[in-house]
């Protein structure tokens, strides 16, 4: 179902879709220093169709790395899954596919993913999410289930809400200006009045404190129409949970809850949804 998704650009996309500002926020994550002779060349992936961001940014460094970035609201246990088809159709963009068969070794870039969160879950700083968590016990066909699996892909997870991993914000002066404006966006919905006016305060108050200034002020109505749509689209899968599925059953469990949201995303039915609650509560 995850094919038929309706991918849209953010704001989070667009702040970042510059060069420059990709190599300060991979230097910012690793603690190292890219010069600014090193080449970055973005490469995320599009659906050229319908003009759409199918995945949030990846880019190469030198020609020695490939980097992937998630941005994400939730903690999504089906990140490394989604990665690991990302990853495969960027290496078919950088190899030439006739490459593959020649009889010498073909170096590749080395991959870097990452995943940068900013939801309200935040109680820690570094989460590791592994494919092999998804795989299927084998252990019943008499196979060694703690042998190394043959295929593994991991992801770092950064919490990038104010307070947290104060190191890698310090050194990126735009990813601490995004996670300043987002929490900023937050604050102000919380009092009366609508979203739209409280993205416009939060871009207003940044602007007046030279927080993503020129950013602000060159995509302003893109800013607020982006982001408005996309916390509008968060409150409908909230609204969506609390009314299809009862979050009663699922309320205080991250893990759980976090499942139902991208399975709504995804198009799910709420018969559908409540299936796989009950396939997977009863594997644990």
């Amino acid at each position: 179902m995850d094919e038929n998704r309706e991918y849209k650009s953010s704001v989070f996309s667009l702040l970042f879709s510059n060069p420059d500002i990709l190599r300060e926020l991979y230097s910012a994550l690793e603690g190292i220093t890219l010069p600014p002779t090193v080449s970055i060349i973005i490469n995320t992936l599009e659906d050229a169709m319908f003009m759409k961001r199918i995945n949030d940014l990846s880019f190469t460094i030198g020609k020695k790395l490939v980097v992937l970035i998630e941005y994400q609201s939730t903690i999504n246990p089906n990140m490394p899954l989604r990665i690991l088809m990302y990853i495969a159709r960027i290496y078919e963009k950088i190899v030439e596919s006739s490459n593959i068969y020649a009889r010498g070794l073909i170096k590749i870039p080395r991959p870097e993913l990452i995943v940068l969160y900013d939801g309200p879950d935040t109680d820690w700083d570094t989460q590791e999410l592994k494919l092999s968590d998804a795989f299927e016990d084998v252990s019943e066909l008499g196979i060694d289930n703690t042998k190394p699996p043959p295929l593994e892909l991991s992801a770092v997870v950064y919490n990038i809400n104010q307070g947290h991993n104060k190191a890698i914000l310090q050194r990126s002066e735009t990813l601490n200006g995004y996670s300043a404006f987002i929490d900023k966006v937050r604050e102000f919905n919380n009092e009366p009045g609508n979203l739209k006016t409280a993205i416009k305060k939060a871009a207003e108050y940044c602007i007046e404190r030279n927080i993503l200034k020129s950013f602000l002020k060159t995509h302003s109505s893109e800013v607020i129409n982006m982001l408005f749509a996309e916390w509008k689209d968060e409150e409908a899968l909230e609204y969506r949970l609390n009314e299809g599925i009862g979050i009663g059953t699922v309320k205080g469990r991250n893990e759980e809850r976090n499942m139902v949201l991208e399975l709504i995303k995804q198009g799910y039915t709420v018969e559908q949804i409540e299936a796989k609650l009950t396939q997977t509560a009863g594997s644990n």
